[in-house]
């Protein structure tokens, strides 16, 4: 018997959970979030991106974040010796200041320890009942519906029920491992060696002070994140068979010292963690919904980190995941209808970054803007560029993402109905489609 009954349970206490809870918390429902870890913790995914911003003021998080100190990112610097990953060859900067009026055009870099702590304590003040340190053992099951979740804490084992609950597992896939959702997303098959560095000085950085840095080169890329106080994250992706082959140390120290400008920003600095290794990190669930349940962010799918995407995109869903099952509470005769609408809404924002990711390490970036450019003035293509490598990834009319969307090779679910239309932004979007709408013949 369950020892107690809430209204909403959420696995997982990252931004999605701690996003998912804290909204559900805000509309009255009673909301348990069962966390794995204890926080602060560490976790990859520093930089964000300027669509964050806009996110976290619809979700009145903006003043909780923005107190906190973090670095200020205006741009992302691409560094591209062949000319052949980006718009143009040698540098490229994303300036967040080209998207047009109504935009953010600033961003944060953060250290996720803190991050997601401040996030997690908001689902607290808002009233859910957050509990760290429980490892989920078992999900209950009504029938063909999640009904609870049985969970260990401090050494006992509890159950508690709910009238539904959201997998925002991450990595760890609560419900897509229990029911063999999951599948690997093929030709992404990437590791990741990053550590932290100390010492940072941006008088040695050639480019723009906050920005993060991306560097590619024959081998895959290698990335340069500033953080707080003097620290800077460095991670250099590569595919499997490149990491099989080497030793992580060397091949970390080899692949970075192919970027210089990279290498002068670095100077001075010295290692102050060891090195983290992630792998096959990229995957994703056809099914994120089900009879009493959904999945929300990393749970659902997780692309690549090269665009910095993947907090955002988790969080969007996670805020529209709280929407649905508050009207499915209200009317649990639409569950259905309500759960599928979810389902292609978290399908087309993870679908569109995952294209944008694919159309990077098969170097067809340069083509999507190609194509783009035939439909569009050459004037706004670079707004248009900068706005998606800023997470626009719901807007139908985007039309470098409508290139990426006619490559039925980068389709990453089964066919869906997609569900346009910026969460971020909508009367903008909204604004810019009707605009678009009225100025073709």
């Amino acid at each position: 018997m369950a020892d107690k009954a809430f209204d909403v349970i959420v696995i997982g206490g990252g931004p999605a959970g701690s996003v998912c809870a804290a909204a559900l918390a805000d509309h009255g429902h009673s909301v348990a979030v069962l966390e794995r870890q204890e926080f602060p913790r560490f976790h990859i995914g520093e930089s964000m991106l300027p669509y964050m911003i806009g996110l976290l003021e619809r979700l009145d998080l903006l003043d909780a974040v923005g107190k906190q100190g973090y670095v200020v990112k205006r741009g992302g610097e691409f560094i591209d010796p062949t000319g052949t990953k980006f718009v143009t060859p040698g540098v490229y900067r994303a300036d967040f200041s080209k998207q047009g009026e109504g935009r953010h055009s600033e961003t944060f870099q953060v250290e996720r320890a803190h991050f997601d702590q401040v996030l997690l304590e908001k689902a607290r003040a808002n009233g859910a009942e957050v509990i760290t340190g429980a490892s989920v053992r078992d999900l209950v099951m009504t029938g063909d519906r999640i009904t609870g979740v049985r969970y260990r804490h401090e050494g006992g084992e509890h159950e508690i029920s709910a009238s539904f609950v959201v997998d925002a597992s991450g990595r760890a896939g609560t419900i897509a491992n229990r029911f063999g959702l999951r599948k690997t997303t093929d030709g992404l098959r990437m590791v990741a060696v990053f550590r932290h560095y100390e010492g940072l000085d941006e008088r040695h950085n050639p480019g723009h002070e906050g920005d993060i840095q991306i560097g590619s080169h024959a081998d895959g890329w290698v990335w340069a994140i500033p953080l707080s106080g003097d620290k800077v994250s460095v991670g250099t992706v590569m595919p499997r068979a490149v990491f099989r082959e080497a030793v992580k140390e060397d091949v970390f120290a080899e692949h970075v010292a192919r970027i210089p400008r990279i290498v002068q920003r670095l100077s001075g600095t010295r290692p102050s963690t060891e090195f983290r290794v992630e792998a096959d990190y990229c995957y994703h669930a056809d099914e994120v919904t089900g009879p009493g349940w959904l999945m929300a962010g990393d749970a659902g799918c997780f692309g690549d980190p090269m665009f910095s995407g993947g907090t955002l995109v988790a969080m969007v869903t996670a805020a529209r995941a709280a929407d649905t099952i508050t009207r499915v509470l209200a009317d649990p005769g639409a569950e259905r209808a309500l759960t599928d609408e979810y389902a292609n809404f978290f399908k087309t924002g993870y679908d569109t970054y995952v294209r944008l990711i694919f159309a990077f390490y098969q170097s067809e970036l340069i083509s999507a803007v190609a194509d783009a450019s035939t439909v569009v003035e050459r004037e706004n293509l670079e707004m248009y560029m900068v706005r998606l490598l800023g997470g626009d990834f719901w807007s139908e009319h985007n039309p470098i993402a409508q290139a990426l969307r006619a490559n039925t090779a980068w389709r990453t679910f089964a066919p869906f109905r997609p569900v346009f239309g910026c969460p971020v932004y909508p009367e903008l979007d909204a604004a810019d489609r009707a605009e678009v709408a009225a100025a073709r013949p």
